[in-house]
């Protein structure tokens, strides 16, 4: 990994739904799904679908700001989740779907706040973004089986309904930004 390329974490719903469009990005050079923004020490899947251990699903995005700017990379987010519902996306509900942006420099946190504010000012969605914006703490890894689970497993049903349309969105809005 270049010194040049930054760390960046979403939460956007269901990792894997985020993780399947960002892996086909322009510019990211590694996703990984996790849980971060919570106070349980190595967190299982189960222990944050439980909602108690405040952690929110995640992917980490490494990125090189040569090929990808920040604000692009949340225009694709803001394009592929629900950035208006507290604690939900879809089907999936609780406080480990929450929208969130996790930065790791003071760039990236005035880029997402300038991002929410304008288009909460253009009412863009026709409601308030709820997205939270704090500096990542306690992040852990998903489980292996959750890594490339999109990739692994196009089939499945969460995949074929939900992951699916998500990268086709992407795909469609944001073709310039596709991996070759």
């Amino acid at each position: 990994m270049s010194s040049s390329n930054q760390t960046l974490v979403l939460g956007g719903g269901c990792f894997w739904c985020t993780e399947a469009v960002y892996v086909k990005v322009r510019g990211i050079t590694d996703v990984e799904s996790g849980y971060s923004n919570g106070k349980a020490e190595r967190p299982s899947y189960e222990d944050v679908c439980t909602g108690t251990t405040g952690h929110n699903e995640v992917v980490k995005l490494t990125y090189d700001p040569a090929q990808i700017t920040t604000r692009q990379i949340l225009e694709i987010f803001f394009v592929i989740h629900d950035a208006t519902t507290l604690n939900r996306q879809g089907n999936d509900s609780g406080t480990q779907y929450r929208s969130g942006i996790y930065y790791t420099t003071p760039e990236q946190k005035q880029v997402a706040d300038e991002t929410i504010r304008q288009m909460n000012q253009d009412k863009l969605f026709g409601k308030p973004v709820v997205t939270e914006v704090l500096p990542l703490s306690n992040y852990w890894p998903a489980e292996e089986y959750h890594q490339d689970f999109f990739e692994k497993n196009p089939n499945q049903g969460y995949c074929v309904a939900v992951a699916g349309p998500k990268v086709a969105k992407f795909r469609k809005t944001f073709s310039e930004l596709v991996k070759a």
